[in-house]
């Protein structure tokens, strides 16, 4: 027996002595993201960019689906209104901008089933060509919905989904659901994309992209929860990182009954490490400001400022020689150790003990932690 089929379906129940604390934990990684990023050095812009083209590549890659960032990135500047990319988008990638800025902006329009029939067409655009066998923009057509795997010869079943006769009683009473949920003050907005994110996968009322439109959701329900926050982690990231965990988790609860506690587990705690994903991003900024205003950039060569930006982007962990030095940049071998000394005297490198080919230049802050900001 599915959920679906269940009683008391969808009256979801969950272990509050489990889930609280997991939320308390979220709650606070949020605030310190939400914290961290009054420091940040890059524009809102910037953060607002990275992150919806980070959530557009990992949830189609969930589905195996590849992209160009870069594509998708122009798209995303066109139509937020920023300054445009020099890249020519598509169709494609015009359609997938369009619904992720839907869900993350205009979070206060309430949800109708046109809403989710739009997504759907401009998602499925991605298909060159249309598979003519989706129903695009449309509810799924007759006939059994499931997700199967294959085992040798053997066939396995990881889920059916609702009837097609049933889809739009279900759907309507998910989107009452959703519009009426946002205003429950006991319900942690968390605990709600958690919800909503499973209730539409059970649903699948797609004949494909449904977990793409699970995902939208999601963000629009963050969106809701906390306008600006969402802009700055993509849960699809981490999701793409454990897409078994994500496929058993889901599975293990539309196989059981409606508490959906451990369901809930997962999603919390991968939102978790999301957020605190997100944290490292912004602390590696922020570390890379504190050396850049630490010293005089105008006494660097443009060679010593590449090298000391890719130092700080994470290259040459274990320090650079000059060895390296002359070969990324092209002087000459009396000239990299000339520029070297002059990363040491500028305050941005320290030089190692060893000597000779031993010798090695590193960063004179080489930890995150010794900026990170306190709040």
């Amino acid at each position: 027996m599915w959920i679906w089929q269940r009683e008391n379906w969808p009256h979801f129940t969950w272990d509050k002595s489990i889930i609280e604390p997991l939320l308390r934990t979220a709650r606070l990684n949020q605030g310190i993201l939400l914290g961290k990023t009054s420091h940040y050095p890059q524009s809102d812009e910037r953060i607002m960019l990275d992150t919806l083209v980070a959530n557009i590549m990992h949830s189609s890659a969930i589905e195996g689906v590849k992209l160009n960032a870069h594509v998708i990135r122009s798209s995303l500047s066109s139509q937020i209104g920023f300054e445009q990319e020099n890249v020519q988008t598509t169709v494609q990638a015009d359609g997938l901008a369009e619904i992720m800025i839907d869900a993350v902006v205009n979070w206060n329009t309430p949800l109708a089933l046109n809403r989710l029939l739009h997504w759907h067409k401009r998602l499925m655009n991605i298909a060159q060509p249309i598979d003519k066998s989706i129903n695009l923009g449309r509810l799924r057509g007759k006939g059994i919905m499931q997700v199967v795997s294959k085992a040798g010869d053997k066939t396995i079943v990881h889920f059916e989904a609702p009837d097609q006769s049933i889809i739009d009683d279900e759907l309507t009473q998910f989107l009452m659901w959703f519009n009426d949920s946002r205003m429950d003050p006991i319900l942690d907005p968390f605990l709600r994309a958690a919800i909503t994110h499973l209730w539409l996968i059970t649903l699948h009322p797609f004949d494909d992209g449904n977990g793409r439109i699970a995902r939208l959701l999601t963000d629009l329900v963050f969106a809701q929860g906390e306008h600006y926050s969402v802009q700055l982690f993509a849960m699809p990231v981490s999701i793409f990182g454990d897409r078994k965990g994500y496929c058993d988790a889901l599975e293990k609860t539309q196989k059981g009954d409606t508490d959906i506690t451990s369901w809930l587990m997962w999603f919390i705690q991968t939102l978790n490490s999301t957020l605190l994903d997100a944290m490292k991003v912004i602390d590696k900024e922020l570390f890379k400001t504190k050396v850049l205003n630490n010293i005089d950039q105008t006494k660097l060569s443009t060679s010593q400022l590449d090298v000391l930006l890719l130092m700080l982007e994470g290259k040459f962990k274990h320090g650079i020689n000059t060895t390296q030095y002359h070969a990324l940049t092209k002087v000459s071998k009396p000239t990299a150790s000339r520029h070297l000394a002059g990363l040491v005297k500028s305050g941005a490198l320290i030089k190692t003990d060893a000597n000779g080919r031993s010798t090695k230049y590193m960063l004179r802050l080489s930890k995150l932690d010794s900026c990170k900001t306190k709040l």
